[in-house]
C-alpha cells in the first residue's frame, strides 16, 4: 500500500512539474509569437522624460538614450522624434539631452515613460510624407490584405515589409528616398497587422506562413503593371523576402533583395526576446519547444550560411554587429559564404531593425548604389 501511495505521489509531482513546464515555456515563448504590432519589443528600456525645452528633450542616461541618429519616441499617447545627441547641452551625470526635431502627436511632460522606437513617421505616406498614395487591398490566403501604393513612373516596384513589433509605417523612413528615384512603393500590412487577417493560432511564426502574404503582394503587384520587383524586409519581413524569392511562382520577377536585420535563425531570434523578459537560461529551451509546439515549426528553415538555390537575384544587407536579436555573425557568414550575391553594410552602435535610423545618410547611398542596376 505504501509503496502504491509513493507511486502516486511520484506520478503526481512528475505531472504537476510537467504542467509547471509547459505553462513555463508558453510563457516565455510569448515574448516572441505575440509581439504586438507597434509596441515596444522585449529588450528596447523605458526611459523617464525629465524635461523638455525648444528643441531639447532630456531622458534618462541608457545605452539606447545615447545612440547616435534619429528615433521616433513613443509614450503611451504621444509620438515625437528625436535627433543627435547635445553632448554642450546642460545635463545631469544621469540624464541625456537629445535634439527634438519634432512632436508628431500629443504631448511630451516630465516624468512620462517612453521608449525609443525605428518608425520615425506616423500615419500613411499622405499625412507623414505629403506623397501622393492609394489605399488597396491585396487578396490573401486568409482575406484582404490593406497595403499603400506611392505610384511612380518606372515598372521595377519596392514591396516593402515591416518586422517584429512594427506596422507599415517602418518602411516610411526609406520611401521618400525612394519615390524620388521614381520608384513606386507598395507598403504591405500581413496577418495579425492592425486591419488585416488574423493568422489562424494569433501567432507570430517568423515568416514561416507569413511569407504567403507577401506571395499575394508580389501577384498584385505584377497584375498591376510591375514588370520586376525589389523585396525590402525589415527583421521577420527580411525573413519573408528570403522565402519568398525562393518558393513565389513568379520569383523570376525579383531582381534584387534588400534586408535590414534579417532573422536567420527564429530559434536564436525567440531565445533572444525570452531572455529580455527575464526568462532563465535554463528555461530558455523550454521556449523553443513551446513555440515548435504551439506553431509547428520543426528547426530554423531559413539555412544561415547558403542562399536557396532558387534565389538568383542580388542581395544587400544591412546589419549591426550590436543587434541582440538577430545575431550580425549569422549575417556575416551568409555574406561570406556568397560573396559574388551578397554585399553587406554594416552599421555600428545601431538596434535590430534600425539601421536606417543610426545612419540615414549611408543608408541611402548604398541602397542608391544597389538599387541603380536594377531600375
Amino acid at each position: 500500500m505504501r509503496t502504491a501511495k509513493a507511486a502516486a505521489a511520484a506520478a503526481t509531482a512528475a505531472l504537476a512539474a510537467g504542467a509547471a513546464s509547459i505553462a513555463v515555456g508558453r510563457f516565455a515563448s510569448d515574448a516572441a509569437l505575440k509581439v504586438p504590432a507597434g509596441g515596444p519589443l522585449p529588450t528596447e528600456p523605458r526611459l523617464t522624460v525629465h524635461a523638455t525645452a525648444a528643441g531639447q528633450v532630456t531622458l534618462t542616461r541608457a545605452l539606447a538614450s545615447q545612440r547616435p541618429g534619429t528615433y521616433g519616441l513613443v509614450g503611451n499617447r504621444s509620438h515625437a522624434v528625436v535627433g543627435p545627441v547635445l553632448d554642450t547641452a546642460a545635463h545631469s551625470a544621469d540624464t541625456v539631452v537629445r535634439r527634438l526635431e519634432r512632436v508628431s502627436h500629443g504631448t511630451l511632460e516630465p516624468g512620462d515613460k517612453v521608449w525609443l522606437t525605428p518608425n520615425v513617421h506616423v500615419g500613411d505616406p499622405g499625412v507623414a510624407l505629403g506623397l501622393d498614395h492609394t489605399d488597396v487591398e491585396v487578396p490573401g490566403e486568409l482575406g484582404a490584405l490593406p497595403a499603400w501604393f506611392v505610384p511612380a513612373a518606372r515598372d521595377t516596384w519596392v514591396i516593402a515589409v515591416h518586422g517584429l513589433g512594427a506596422t507599415r509605417e517602418q518602411p516610411l523612413n526609406v520611401v521618400e528616398f525612394l519615390h524620388s528615384r521614381r520608384l513606386p512603393v507598395l507598403l504591405l500590412a500581413y496577418r495579425g497587422d492592425p486591419g488585416a487577417p488574423r493568422s489562424p493560432d494569433g501567432l507570430n511564426h517568423f515568416g514561416e506562413t507569413e511569407w504567403r502574404d507577401l506571395d499575394a503582394a508580389i501577384h498584385h503587384a505584377v497584375r498591376q503593371g510591375a514588370q520586376q520587383v525589389v523585396l525590402h524586409g525589415w527583421s521577420t519581413g527580411a525573413t519573408m523576402a528570403l522565402r519568398a524569392a525562393a518558393h513565389s511562382a513568379l520569383r523570376e520577377r525579383v531582381t534584387g533583395l534588400v534586408l535590414d536585420s534579417p532573422v536567420l535563425s527564429w530559434e536564436t531570434t525567440l531565445r533572444a526576446l525570452a531572455a529580455a523578459r527575464r526568462t532563465p537560461g535554463a528555461l530558455l529551451p523550454l521556449a523553443v519547444r513551446a513555440a515548435q509546439g504551439r506553431t509547428g515549426m520543426r528547426g530554423d528553415r531559413v539555412e544561415a550560411a547558403v542562399l536557396p538555390e532558387q534565389i538568383t537575384a542580388p542581395v544587400l544587407i544591412f546589419h549591426g554587429p550590436e543587434d541582440t536579436i538577430a545575431p550580425w555573425a549569422l549575417s556575416r557568414g551568409l555574406a561570406d559564404r556568397n560573396p559574388n550575391q551578397v554585399a553587406l553594410r554594416a552599421v555600428p552602435n545601431a538596434p535590430h531593425g534600425a539601421m536606417w535610423n543610426a545612419d540615414p545618410e549611408g543608408y541611402e547611398e548604398a541602397l542608391r548604389r544597389f538599387l541603380t542596376p536594377l531600375m
